[in-house]
């Protein structure tokens, strides 16, 4: 039964890095957030943990194979227990649910948020992926069905924030920042021979394996560039990345007259967050509060596009279009999995992505099932290239 006053929170992806903080920001604002349904694709486990403490009404777990340790796990406490991608895109169109928060990892989240989309939910965006294969698709879509977006990523968050009171000032660029990852000054000849265990290893963030390998290629960033075009209708010139090795500036917003807004703040995915799940208010919170006097220099400087090429490919793909972005996206998986388990080093990476690019296909307008077949496609190539 709806509890009237709260917003009812359906978390995608739950036993991730953003999904578990989600919970944390929900655990501290319990007057405010309910938590209606939990979902996760492996981690049978941790999803029975967080279902016996926060008692959602449903809880989908995507791998099948893990359904009975679940249910009888859950069952007991009269949890509803599905399993399956067709249950995931069932269940986010509950009619108790307000917001849904989009934290599983890459392509996966593109059909569950097309179906909360067009159940008229509220998104809340982590899944950055989603924007990169069909933001021209998705955007329609929020626009039709009347649904707010709101961005998660800090960098994206950054620039809501900014933007926020200036709908009516129009936007000259908006300056995305990157703090180059664990290799950041590195030269080619170093990154040859990096384990997955030094790009593991990020400097100011905690995050999962795969956003994490993408920040050390500059991946990530490139991904953003394609979200941020999509999310704030900016063309891509207007969109630059500036290297920032702290981590405070979290991203900037220069307007027609020259002023530029930023934000700032500790880098603590948490209060993004609190921020997509409470807009338009500001909620109090505990989270440790930035000091000046901790960081007597911000420092900024050029990305090197030419050592880290995803940058340069990212940019290549969202100025061409089409399902081009969705090539982009499928190869970077495929490699990304395969660096984690050492099947491919650092630089082939970007090497394998590049070839994608140049011998899958370009579609200029694909509907939602040239973006399934693009995808699969490239999987299947980009595995063949690393073989």
């Amino acid at each position: 039964m709806k509890q009237e006053g709260k917003r009812h929170i359906a978390i995608l992806g739950s036993t991730g890095s953003i999904g578990t903080q989600t919970l944390e920001v929900i655990e501290q604002h319990n007057d405010r957030f309910v938590v209606e349904v939990l979902t996760a694709q492996d981690n049978a486990a941790l999803l029975i943990e967080q279902a016996r403490k926060y008692q959602p009404n449903v809880v989908v777990i995507g791998n099948e194979t893990h359904y009975e340790t679940v249910f009888d796990a859950l069952d007991p406490l009269d949890i509803k227990v599905y399993a399956g991608e067709k249950a995931l895109c069932s269940v986010v169109t509950m009619d108790d649910i307000d917001l849904v928060v989009t934290a599983c990892v890459g392509y996966a989240g593109l059909k569950p948020t097309i179906k909360a989309i067009e159940a008229g939910k509220t998104i809340g965006l982590a899944n950055k992926e989603t924007l990169v294969v069909a933001g021209e698709l998705i955007t329609r879509l929020a626009l039709e069905n009347g649904v707010s977006i709101y961005p998660i990523d800090s960098e994206h968050s950054a620039i809501f924030q900014c933007i926020v009171g200036e709908f009516h000032n129009k936007i000259e660029r908006i300056i995305l920042t990157a703090s180059g990852g664990p290799f950041r000054g590195r030269n080619k000849s170093f990154l040859a021979s990096v384990t997955k265990e030094q790009a593991l290893k990020h400097p100011n963030w905690e995050m999962g394996a795969k956003i994490t390998v993408d920040s050390a290629t500059l991946m990530n960033k490139g991904l953003e560039v394609i979200e941020a075009k999509w999310l704030f209708g900016l063309k891509i010139d207007q969109v630059e990345v500036v290297i920032h090795p702290q981590s405070i500036i979290h991203s900037m917003v220069e307007f027609e007259d020259g002023s530029i807004k930023a934000q700032l703040g500790l880098p603590d995915m948490r209060i993004p967050i609190q921020f997509a799940l409470s807009y338009p208010e500001r909620l109090k919170s505990n989270f440790p509060k930035f000091n000046f006097a901790d960081y007597p220099s911000l420092d900024f400087e050029k990305p090197d596009t030419d050592t880290f090429k995803n940058l340069r490919l990212a940019f290549e793909a969202i100025d061409k279009g089409g399902n081009m972005p969705c090539i982009l996206n499928a190869a970077n998986e495929v490699v990304v999995s395969a660096f984690l388990k050492d099947r491919i080093g650092f630089l082939q990476m970007s090497e394998v992505v590049e070839e994608c690019m140049s011998k899958i296909s370009h579609i200029s307008s694909p509907t939602l099932e040239d973006y399934v077949l693009t995808d699969k496609e490239t999987r299947v190539k980009a595995i063949e290239y690393i073989r």
